[in-house]
């Protein structure tokens, strides 16, 4: 569901934003043992286009999810800015659970999330329902999570997360816990929810192929601090899937780096 930001968030909302979202050389540390502080994030500077889909890619621990936390306001950065355009909706974070409750059925899981944005009740089931086609479940209004399979109830958080209203969905390895097979039905999915609703995207994940598959840039991440190392504009033309040929060409070309960055913290 959405996050809600932080009573003392230094995120910014800018009135005319040329960028749906702009970190301004962001860095993050967390305290250590006695006065050592541990850097997780050094120097971020990176815009996100209104309507752009970019994927994270590094190793564990560079600090992918730190750098979701802050844009969703959910921490604060050491220094730097988080900026976002004003007059929008926060944005919304979208995790690798789905942390659906279980006693309410899909319907009712996404009309929560409508009520909570303040939508009446007369409209929220009609909503929800529109919601749940979106991500091509609308016979599922009335199942249980339990009653769903795993990707399934990854799309019930997907319409739950698109209830916010937001245009700017944020996604930490949502589709890290699937099948191969489930996987490329949710990137089919998502991809064309990114299209119809024009969303700014920043995915989290680990794996390059679904990057490439996915995003129009890919932003590699150093190890312990996350720097951003490296940048690729994704030029494959769409639609495209994580068997093409040139999915597979780039993705080998991003591995080279993202394992000489796992070598190179290695030796650190």
């Amino acid at each position: 569901m959405a996050t809600a930001l932080a009573p003392q968030s230094s995120v910014r909302q800018l009135e005319h934003a040329p960028h749906a979202v702009r970190l301004a050389h962001v860095s993050k540390s967390f305290p250590g043992q006695g006065a050592e502080r541990h850097q997780v994030l050094d120097d971020i500077s990176l815009n996100v286009e209104h309507g752009e889909f970019i994927c994270l890619l590094g190793a564990s621990g560079c600090g992918k999810s730190t750098l979701l936390n802050l844009i969703a306001g959910l921490d604060r950065p050491t220094s730097g800015a988080v900026q976002l355009e004003a007059g929008g909706r926060r944005p919304t974070l979208m995790f690798q659970e789905h942390a659906l409750f279980p006693w309410l059925t899909a319907g009712r899981n996404v009309e929560l999330a409508l009520k909570m944005r303040g939508v009446p009740r007369s409209e929220r089931r009609s909503e929800a329902q529109r919601l749940l086609e979106l991500v091509r479940l609308g016979g599922s209004y009335g199942k249980r999570p339990h009653e769903l399979s795993g990707g399934m109830r990854q799309r019930v958080a997907m319409a739950r997360a698109l209830a916010q209203d937001s245009r700017v969905l944020l996604m930490d390895e949502p589709f890290a816990a699937l099948d191969a097979i489930t996987r490329d039905v949710l990137h089919e999915v998502l991809a064309d929810v990114w299209e119809r609703q024009k969303l700014s995207v920043l995915f989290v994940t680990h794996n390059v192929r679904e990057a490439v598959r996915l995003g129009q840039r890919v932003v590699l991440l150093s190890s312990r601090p996350g720097r951003i190392a490296r940048e690729w504009d994704v030029r494959v033309p769409h639609p495209h899937r994580i068997e093409d040929a040139a999915v597979a060409e780039l993705a080998l070309e991003i591995t080279g780096h993202l394992r000489e960055e796992i070598r190179r913290h290695a030796r650190h």
